[in-house]
């Protein structure tokens, strides 16, 4: 009351301050960080090493398991999890919530560093990454040339454009997709080799004596200091190979005679296809708290300097850009806001026929708006869907605390008072009521900021918008709305308040009526009526489907295809170009914006890129399409696609993935919403057990691409050396090693040599190794020559070749073995899915000795998101009881309150189940807030009630005429209230998906609060409060409505 007089005596000075609010919120909204998600904070690293041309069991044994054994020094690991492909090993370290994770990637470097001692010599050091949003590419920079290679544009990319990137704030990227980086090639030919009678290995060391990097010294001659720069390196490509190879004592063999000298690019591993044909893109992403929007906007204005550098015949262009994703959710949002204001103030309007106090009303929300802003921001919140969600939210929730002021002025001008005195006894009057509520709708959230994980994480947000612009609005209430009611409202002291007359007149009287005759049967009533909406709520709770977040229509998907297992990567890339030609045909080629595929690995060079983007081989290929005004379902299309290419391509299997920055960044790297891991030392009953449990998968409908991604069965040539032949021979196992690596790999993982040339000075490696084309064939490896300066041995003197099965793949949980089993959801909710699948699982009976099954994916997130918003809609509402409790001085008028909290559930969850909404964190946060102001409503009643009842003795009577005082606020705010939720509910514009089943919750909640207060809660109050005492439960003998007060009289 203190802040209403103060209002009222400095009214300049509550416009300063109002003024103030608006200047600095503006100003915030200018400077405040756009974003998709709020800062996840996840507590995950990713380690990448790669050693190309180690096998997947190679470099589990050499590389995973050592590494593993050094992190058990590591301080809040959680789990390890480890993929190894050929030649790399993908390390997934997950930490308990609350690690300092700069110390513990501090404590992983200096480990991984000392694990260094323990690896195969010549590993390179790993790369090390902490895993947040910034780890999700936000687009892609392509680079686009009719006339030169993936490779040349490689190698432009990567060392003309890339550089201009580091200038841009908040911007990180991983080294181009698409390209192998140069190298000098040096491609020996076996035939000319055994003409020779050399081996491969003997180039590969006369390339290491000739070409040489060592440092140059100095010389002091007189005054001067020389420097002596030497030839030890090669100036020039063409002087490789003028190297000579010495045969004998006689005869000179240069490396020209036995090799073609190239300056290409190391061997082909991966191709990038950008709308089908080949290219190289650099995927860009923004660093820690660096905003989407700002960094994408600051690229798109260096993309054209990179274009002046660039050759003419090389273009660039930005694509998939997710930050378009973000400004269209926030301009949705925006206009959704924008129309429910205008709904809101259209409602209060109608009920009051004050168009001075609509505008009054009116003004408070933008106010409140902007202040909530000003405030995110200095909290170090930033503008994402979860925060715009919650401002969205508040608008409707605003609407309240004005509205019940500007109602009970009214109702004070009809009592005949005059202007100023009205305004100042009705905004006495509801001041306390005002607080209570206020502090009811904060305990509701308030839970937000003690929830942990991805839960926490999205849900703080929202609550901070809703709370400060709560906070604003109270404040607005109590003091901007007297002063504008003072300068703008008129009292015609009036006896009876005109727009009182009427029809609402008469609905008062008759439901007045209707809730006497009610009155008579209140006990049946209210317990048959709870009784009831308790079953029901708990029926649509278990029938309606739960997932984390709402299905997003989305205009863009990506898709997994993979060819059988060994498949070379050129027919991978023909087979792709396929079903781009199939795609064209069942969309329509106009329909589709730019397609974008990468097809096989990364080179090894570039170990931090499988971390963006993994594939297994190269019979994988990650396809991304972007859609042109496309209205129809995605889901739909997506399951046209997989029976069409099932039709046209049977070989190949698909799998479609998450696009979404929002989905990846919540799978935490799972490629599917369904993964169940079977994980144990025997990794032959792993794969038994997971067959098993794919057979049952495929028995329900609803699931789709079910399958056990992991390459098992790969095809390999298996070399098993005789030691013995080969010693009588004059070699050893490592003789035999160091050709084959320079004849199927290449051997700069066996003997690093480098060269600096061109313009810009940048070493390249040099590498000898033999054209594939020349080695095609059993006869052709059985062939290669192994000793020097004779004819004989060859491979196939020392060793046996036998086609078998290799594993492709290796998956680890820590040290021990794990298959997986991946399945998408197709138009059924997730917790569906995770019910018949643990059904599923437990079907199979009991598993063999130590095999162990666990859920993946998103179901664990399902499970913590339910669990996190359960309890603290729980919470929230023991804080309410406790708060109710301490301002009635009674817990069975607090728990007369609560009784109203199943009404509003079973309303919030009745029309999720009429519009085909899920229960998710949007529409779980839709339920907590109608709670909360179902019972900011019925608060207003109680208190009127009690107070009637304090004084009357007579609950019934009390109850009644709360009601009928109460009726018309209730009404109206609830509406004016559900008009501002229309435009989230409906869903318009991209991103109104992601929001609807919020609006829709607090609508459904809403409409069943108006009936549970107006009518079930008088009853309820009646009843409970019918023989309880009047007295105070002051203990305080000198409290004249203590009842020790009379007895010390006496």
């Amino acid at each position: 009351m203190n802040l209403i007089r103060f209002a009222l005596r400095k009214p300049i000075s509550i416009m300063v301050m109002v003024l103030g609010l608006l200047f600095f919120g503006i100003r915030s909204a200018k400077d405040i960080q756009v974003d998709i998600l709020p800062e996840m904070n996840l507590p995950v690293v990713y380690i990448a090493h790669s050693f190309n041309g180690y096998t997947p069991e190679q470099m589990e044994g050499y590389f995973t398991k050592m590494y593993v054994n050094m992190m058990l020094f590591t301080n809040g690991i959680k789990s390890i999890e480890t993929k190894n492909t050929q030649g790399l090993t993908l390390m997934k370290v997950n930490f308990y919530e609350g690690t300092e994770m700069g110390q513990a990637i501090a404590q992983l470097s200096a480990l991984s560093n000392r694990s260094q001692v323990f690896l195969p010599p010549g590993a390179p050091p790993p790369f090390i990454i902490r895993f947040d949003a910034s780890s999700q590419p936000v687009g892609q920079l392509v680079f686009r040339s009719p006339t030169k290679t993936n490779n040349q544009l490689q190698d432009i990319a990567n060392f003309t454009a890339r550089p201009f990137l580091i200038a841009i704030p908040g911007l990180t990227t991983a080294p181009p997709f698409g390209g192998s980086p140069r190298t000098i090639e040096i491609n020996v030919d076996p035939t000319k080799l055994r003409a020779h009678n050399m081996s491969p290995e003997q180039i590969v060391e006369a390339i290491s004596r000739q070409n040489v990097t060592s440092p140059a010294g100095n010389i002091y001659i007189d005054d001067t200091n020389y420097l002596t720069p030497t030839n030890n390196t090669l100036k020039t490509v063409e002087e490789f190979g003028d190297i000579p190879l010495f045969k004998g004592q006689v005869e000179n063999v240069y490396v020209r005679d036995v090799a073609t000298v190239k300056d290409g690019a190391d061997i082909t591993t991966g191709y990038a296809l950008i709308d089908g044909k080949r290219s190289v893109y650099i995927n860009v992403a923004k660093s820690g708290k660096a905003s989407t929007y700002d960094v994408v906007q600051n690229l798109k204005k260096t993309i054209p300097n990179i274009q002046r550098n660039l050759p003419d015949d090389v273009t660039i262009s930005y694509e998939f850009d997710q930050s378009v994703y973000v400004i269209n959710a926030v301009k949705s949002l925006i206009v959704e806001g924008v129309l429910g204001a205008l709904l809101t103030g259209l409602m209060v309007l109608l009920f009051l026929k004050d168009t001075r106090a609509a505008i009054i009303v009116i003004l408070t929300i933008p106010v409140s708006i902007i202040s909530g802003v000003l405030f995110l921001k200095l909290f170090g919140q930033t503008i994402n869907i979860m925060s715009l969600s919650g401002l969205a939210l508040a608008i409707g929730i605003l609407v309240d605390e004005s509205t019940v002021t500007i109602e009970n002025i009214h109702q004070h001008f009809a009592m005949r008072k005059s202007k100023a005195q009205a305004i100042w006894d009705a905004c006495k009057e509801v001041a306390f009521p005002k607080l209570l509520i206020l502090l009811c709708i904060l305990a509701v959230f308030a839970p937000a900021l003690m929830m942990s994980g991805i839960p926490g994480s999205l849900f703080k947000p929202l609550a901070l918008a809703i709370g400060f612009s709560m906070l604003v609005s109270f404040l607005m209430s109590q003091t901007f709305v007297p002063v504008m009611a003072n300068w703008m409202m008129k009292n015609k002291h009036q006896e009876v308040d005109t727009h009182k007359v009427g029809a609402f007149d008469r609905f008062k009287v008759k439901f007045l009526d209707f809730l006497s005759t009610l009155m008579k049967g209140k006990k049946w009533i209210v317990s048959i009526s709870l009784v009831t909406i308790v079953a029901v709520v708990a029926a649509l709770y278990l029938y309606i489907g739960k997932d984390v977040l709402p299905a997003v229509n989305s205009s863009q998907f990506q898709v997994r295809i993979t060819a059988p297992e060994g498949t070379r990567i050129e027919k991978t890339e023909q087979k792709v170009k396929g079903v781009l030609k199939e795609l064209e045909h069942l969309i329509g080629k106009e329909k589709i914006a730019i397609s974008s595929v990468y097809v096989g690995q990364h080179p090894s060079t570039f170990a931090v890129s499988p971390i963006y983007l993994y594939n297994a081989g190269p019979h994988e290929a990650l396809m991304q399409v972007a859609l042109r005004d496309f209205k129809g379902s995605t889901d739909e299309l997506k399951d046209k696609i997989r029976m069409h290419l099932k039709q046209k391509m049977p070989e190949l299997r698909l799998s479609f993935e998450p696009i979404e920055l929002t989905d990846k960044i919540l799978s935490q790297g799972a490629n599917t919403p369904v993964e169940i891991r079977i994980s144990g030392m025997m990794k032959k009953m792993n794969m038994m057990t997971a067959k098993k449990l794919l057979a049952k998968l495929q028995e329900l409908d609803y699931l789709r691409d079910q399958q056990i991604p992991q390459s098992m069965n790969y095809p390999a040539l298996e070399i098993n050396i005789d030691r013995t032949r080969a010693a009588q021979l004059g070699l050893d196992a490592q003789d035999i090693a160091k050709s084959l690596v320079a004849s199927t790999a290449s051997s700069r993982y066996t003997s690093k040599n480098m060269w600096v040339g061109g313009m810009m000075g940048i070493a390249y490696d040099v590498q000898v190794q033999m054209p594939q084309h020349l080695l095609n064939s059993k006869d052709e490896l059985a062939n290669i020559p192994l000793s020097k300066n004779a004819e004989r041995p060859v491979l196939g003197d020392v060793a046996t070749i036998t086609p078998k099965k290799a594993l492709g793949e290796s998956y680890n949980l820590g040290t021990m073995g794990y298959t997986t089993v991946t399945a998408n959801v197709h138009q059924a909710d997730l917790a569906r899915a995770q019910k018949d699948i643990e059904t599923a699982i437990a079907s199979l009976g009991e598993l063999p000795k130590g095999v162990n099954i666990q859920l993946a994916g998103l179901t664990p997130v399902l499970d913590e998101t339910m669990t996190g918003l359960a309890s603290g809609l729980l919470i929230a509402i023991v804080v309410i009881f406790l708060i109710l409790s301490a301002n009635f001085q009674s817990f069975r008028v607090s728990l007369v309150v609560l009784t109203t909290v199943p009404f509003v559930v079973m309303g919030a969850l009745l029309l999720l189940l009429l519009t085909g909404s899920t229960i998710n964190l949007q529409s779980y946060m839709g339920i907590i807030m109608s709670v909360g102001v179902s019972i900011a409503n019925a608060v207003l009643l109680i208190s009127n009630a009690e107070t009637l009842r304090l004084q009357s003795g007579n609950a019934l009577q009390a109850a009644i005429t709360a009601a009928g005082v109460r009726i018309r606020p209730i009404i109206m705010t609830t509406l004016a209230m559900m008009a501002g939720m229309l435009p989230m509910a409906i869903g318009f514009g991209e991103g109104g998906d992601q929001v609807s089943p919020l609006g829709r919750a607090v609508i459904g909640g809403l409409f069943a609060s108006t009936f549970s207060v107006l009518i079930l809660l008088p009853l309820v109050f009646a009843w409970i409060q019918g023989k309880a005492a009047t007295q105070s439960p002051s203990l305080d003998p000198e409290d004249e409505q203590s009842i020790h007060y009379n007895q010390l009289s006496k």
